[in-house]
């Protein structure tokens, strides 16, 4: 530890890190238990007589009202200034809600649906402050750093979570949905002790917004001309990026691999989703925006591997493109809002970025099932032209911040 930390700065180095480990825990029980659950989302509802169109609609809903809340609660930790409260109270209702899926029967599908969505609210809640919060070490650790170490715990928990689900649900003592509702239940611990480590991380850091000073530069960004392209940047990456929960009920129709590895198959992208965001953080942080663009040139091959052939070789390489598409995401995508929005205005910044980006995965998702009933290669051909277009706008990024890099080295 003392080699990491060898400078003038090493004790508020040291704090900065360990902090953003510890944040890094709570995330890796708390997608224990969300990601646990969301293995299971498309295959359960399905069990329980849901549609194709609602499962697909269900898990766009659930993103866009889990980040459009955002651009509230994102201001409303910015304005009061109580980061942790929002934290507490947003994993409370997000995880709390998973236990109760598992009294969920047949007869009250409609509980289920309403539930999952409940748990996306919470993510609303908590989402904009814990970023902010991740994003004021990083000028101590880097932005894409900072992201990745968080995001990396984050996916160990979205790794085992599923995976133990996979083995509740693969014993055949009981009756499958039974298996589903144990399988909820025992989440519901993780959830437990994801809300105990928050109040103990509370207690250690009760204000980590003091890693980072001040910031001397304008306040307003929304109409920063940069700020905008990214907007547009994202909303056509999240357009164009497939659910899992649509993939999981892509696999159950196509019957190429039983049902019950489904979780486990999760588990194997969530794995890969950790390593591709320690991966690309640390690129960001040396070729910045660039690497979002190697990430989304990368994600243009996960539909056509996916839907057009039934093979299970190339449902395994869409899916393991999926994961690293996922990893690159969760470490870059809130790095650049790090670099573009000023400290005070961080979680109001993120706010309106997940409002963006999940109003635009919403209507994707949305377009999506109705594309699945239709005819599925249409799903290929919508999501891989928005991922182009992602991928133009990006460029144009990188321009413009080359034209500024030139003209800063003019005037100095």
């Amino acid at each position: 530890m003392k080699k990491l930390f060898n400078n003038p700065n090493d004790t508020i180095k040291k704090r900065a890190f360990l902090f953003i480990v510890l944040l890094g825990i709570i995330s890796f029980f708390s997608d224990f238990t969300h990601e646990g659950a969301r293995s299971i989302y498309g295959q359960y509802l399905s069990l329980i007589g849901v549609s194709a169109f609602l499962v697909s609609t269900t898990a766009g809903l659930g993103e866009f009202i889990g980040q459009a809340l955002r651009i509230l609660t994102g201001w409303i930790a910015d304005k009061t200034g109580r980061y942790w409260f929002m934290m507490i109270l947003g994993y409370s209702v997000n995880l709390l809600a998973i236990p109760l899926l598992g009294l969920v029967n047949q007869s009250i599908w409609q509980i289920a649906i309403i539930l999952i969505l409940l748990e996306r609210v919470g993510k609303a809640i908590r989402a904009p402050a814990k970023s902010a919060l991740t994003s004021f070490t990083a000028p101590h650790l880097g932005a894409g750093k900072a992201f990745a170490i968080n995001e990396a715990l984050d996916q160990a928990g979205a790794f085992l979570g599923p995976l133990v689900v996979f083995f509740i649900i693969s014993n055949q003592s009981s009756d499958l949905l039974l298996r589903y509702q144990i399988s909820f239940g025992i989440l519901g611990i993780f959830a437990i002790v994801t809300i105990f480590l928050l109040f103990f991380a509370k207690s250690k850091y009760p204000t980590p917004q003091g890693f980072e000073e001040k910031s001397k530069g304008p306040q307003k960004f929304v109409g920063d001309k940069k700020f905008v392209i990214y907007m547009l940047a994202i909303s056509f990456i999240a357009l164009g990026f497939v659910d899992y929960p649509v993939i999981a009920y892509h696999m159950g129709q196509i019957n190429t691999i039983d049902v019950l590895y489904i979780p486990l198959i999760y588990s194997f992208a969530m794995g890969i989703d950790a390593i591709a965001a320690l991966i690309f953080g640390a690129l960001f942080d040396k070729i910045g925006i660039s690497s979002l663009m190697i990430s989304v040139a990368i994600s243009i091959l996960i539909t056509p591997f996916i839907f057009i052939t039934n093979f299970t070789w190339a449902l395994l390489i869409g899916v393991v493109l999926w994961g690293i598409g996922m990893g690159a995401q969760e470490s870059i995508l809130k790095a650049v809002v790090a670099k573009l929005v000023p400290k005070e205005k961080r979680a109001t910044g993120y706010g309106i970025f997940s409002s963006v980006f999940g109003f635009a995965w919403f209507l994707g998702s949305l377009l999506i099932g109705v594309l699945y009933t239709v005819n599925i290669q249409g799903i290929v051909i919508f999501t891989v032209a928005m991922q182009v277009i992602a991928f133009i706008l990006l460029y144009y990024l990188v321009l413009l911040g080359n034209k500024d890099k030139k003209r800063d080295i003019k005037a100095s």
